[in-house]
């Protein structure tokens, strides 16, 4: 199975866009080789900006841009898009409802040895939290082109949330359709459901494999659009199978699982369990390592399902 990072993606959806839509520009906080937003720098130089080591600032100025008609991918890493910018995002670009697309990179805790300090693990509760934003998280690079392409159809503010490990390819790029705020099930099944998103997606589809060999079957539910929530699906998933297990590379306050939750515990009362970072920050280590140490690998997942069975 081919192996892409979704950040990669961007770049390159970044210079497909940048040709049909003269009206796209890119901010960058003196990251763009690292957020790959270099690849619509080299094609458009005269629609990119790198903005410095200065997130407030870029967001202030991706509003402004946005007032004059533009498309504004406003990219950095998502510790600094979403916490050290998150009155200018809030304030400056959600409340006008701008057309800003806050794109940020290096998300979870895959970002590895940079530890803690820049492991953004809230990054999705505190976009959820404002009015007027969707959130949107990508499983692979061809979801991510898509989403990029979508987005720039949105009229509104988005927060796009991608990672820096290669990740592996799940979508045909010929036959999968990316739809804003819709869920994608993988595989079906009626002893469990798992939501899951980004990177933890691969994750789901290895665990259903697992457990499909000791004949549990479970439903992986892909949810590329956190915020609005495929609420019809996940009724679905809640009726037509025994418990929902949600997964995700962020803390289990705020997140996915929090959706989920709060979604299911007014509309159908259902037992979810959250696969996350449990209230605590991540460390140093390598990418992979720390997923395994977390419990965010397919094993915590065949482990969960088997347990509450």
């Amino acid at each position: 199975m081919s192996k892409k990072a979704t950040r990669q993606a961007y770049g390159e959806a970044l210079a497909e866009l940048g040709a049909k839509n003269p009206r796209v520009v890119v901010l960058d906080a003196d990251l763009t080789k690292s957020t790959k937003t270099n690849i619509f720098q080299k094609a458009f130089p005269e629609r990119h900006f790198n903005m410095g080591i200065s997130e407030a600032d870029m967001m202030g100025t991706a509003a402004g841009l946005a007032t004059c008609g533009n498309v504004v991918f406003a990219s950095t890493f998502a510790i600094f898009g979403a916490g050290r910018a998150f009155e200018q995002v809030r304030n400056t670009i959600a409340y006008p409802a701008l057309n800003v697309k806050v794109a940020v990179t290096h998300a979870g805790i895959s970002v590895g040895e940079d530890g803690g300090s820049h492991q953004s693990v809230e990054d999705i509760a505190l976009m959820r939290a404002i009015p007027n934003m969707a959130v949107l998280v990508p499983a692979d690079a061809v979801e991510t082109r898509q989403m990029i392409l979508a987005a720039a159809e949105y009229p509104g503010p988005m927060y796009i949330r991608m990672g820096r490990l290669d990740v592996e390819t799940i979508f045909d790029e010929g036959t999968y359709e990316f739809r804003l705020g819709k869920a994608n099930v993988l595989t079906e099944g009626k002893d469990a459901a798992v939501v899951s998103t980004g990177l933890m997606t691969q994750e789901a589809l290895k665990a259903q494999k697992i457990l499909a060999e000791e004949n549990i079957h479970i439903r992986v539910l892909h949810m590329g659009t956190i915020k609005p929530l495929d609420k019809e699906a996940l009724l679905a998933a809640a009726r037509e199978t025994k418990f929902v297990v949600t997964a995700e590379e962020h803390s289990v306050i705020g997140g996915l699982g929090g959706a989920v939750a709060e979604f299911l515990s007014e509309a159908l009362p259902t037992k979810v369990i959250r696969i996350g970072i449990n209230d605590e920050f991540g460390q140093s280590g390598g990418a992979w390592e720390l997923l395994e140490k977390y419990g965010l690998c397919a094993e915590n997942i065949v482990k969960t399902v088997k347990e509450n069975m």
